[in-house]
């Protein structure tokens, strides 16, 4: 997806239209018998809910389909057949300039960060602010600061891509994509290369969005470490400290579920608890 993250961050455009309200309580994101085929069948009747505030971990093996339900949430792909509704938009129906009122409220974190590697942090977080030009030039230093702060970067404002870590940049890739304050984050296999350490500081990123700013987010990852990980942690914050708390493996938080594919089909969607306790024969062997 690397070729779109300029359109997907908010290129240089025309004021889009105004989409119609999603209602009060309805899903911020909503599959319903999606099916997509390239030269194979990549979704079979895939249906979902993404509730307000809540996170959906979705699982599964190479060539399931999990990548695809992000770009087809993105607008980058359009199904054979189904409905893909976001914010209470049916984004396959929706034109180029209305996917763009879409995009605006989604946050997206690439698999590898795709940062600019020309930009300094800075200018990296604000691209999409600066690109919309409806904030100042101090606003938008306002708000990249309190990111990379959010984000635990502060001192790096200045600095180029070239000089951060495999997993500062995911951090800077996050802090980017919050910067515009989005009602939805997709997160791709943000831990993918990632040591066990710096990944638990991605996925510490995830519950602390999800937590503290109620955003609803999906997030695609075959390691099924991190997945558990955003599964048993919750975050307050107390002063000015974030204090997380992770739970054993058979108490349930409210806020994650799980969605695993198999052939591009949904083998299972529930809690952590669930997932693990499971008998499907085919469950039990991926989580071994």
């Amino acid at each position: 997806m690397k070729e779109n993250v300029g359109e997907l961050l908010g290129a240089s455009r025309p004021e889009p239209p105004e989409p119609e309200p999603r209602p009060a309580g309805a899903p911020v994101v909503s599959f319903r018998d999606v099916h997509l085929s390239f030269d194979r069948p990549v979704l079979r009747g895939v249906s979902f809910d993404l509730d307000p505030g809540s996170t959906k971990i979705v699982l599964g093996g190479s060539g399931s389909g999990k990548t695809t339900i992000l770009r087809l949430i993105l607008g980058l792909l359009k199904p054979d057949s189904g409905s893909i509704a976001v914010d209470g938009s049916a984004v396959e129906s929706l034109g180029e300039d209305e996917l763009r009122a879409v995009r605006l409220k989604i946050g997206m974190v690439f698999q590898e960060g795709a940062l600019f590697d020309s930009l300094t942090v800075g200018e990296n977080v604000g691209y999409r602010l600066q690109q919309d030009g409806e904030l100042s030039t101090d606003e938008i230093e306002d708000r990249v600061r309190e990111m990379l702060g959010f984000v635990e970067l502060a001192p790096f404002y200045e600095r180029m891509p070239s000089e951060l870590s495999g997993g500062q940049r995911r951090r800077v890739a996050v802090a980017r994509a919050l910067a515009a304050r989005p009602q939805i984050m997709l997160y791709d296999e943000p831990t993918t290369g990632l040591d066990p350490i710096t990944a638990t500081t991605i996925t510490d990123l995830i519950v602390k969005v999800r937590d503290l700013d109620g955003v609803s987010a999906i997030l695609v990852t075959h390691q099924l470490r991190d997945a558990f990980n955003v599964a048993r942690t919750f975050v307050f914050k107390e002063g000015e400290e974030f204090v997380f708390n992770r739970v054993d493996d058979m108490q349930i938080l409210a806020g994650t579920e799980f969605l695993m594919l198999r052939e591009g089909r949904v083998e299972f969607e529930g809690s952590a608890h669930e997932l693990q306790t499971s008998q499907d024969a085919y469950i039990r062997e991926f989580l071994s």
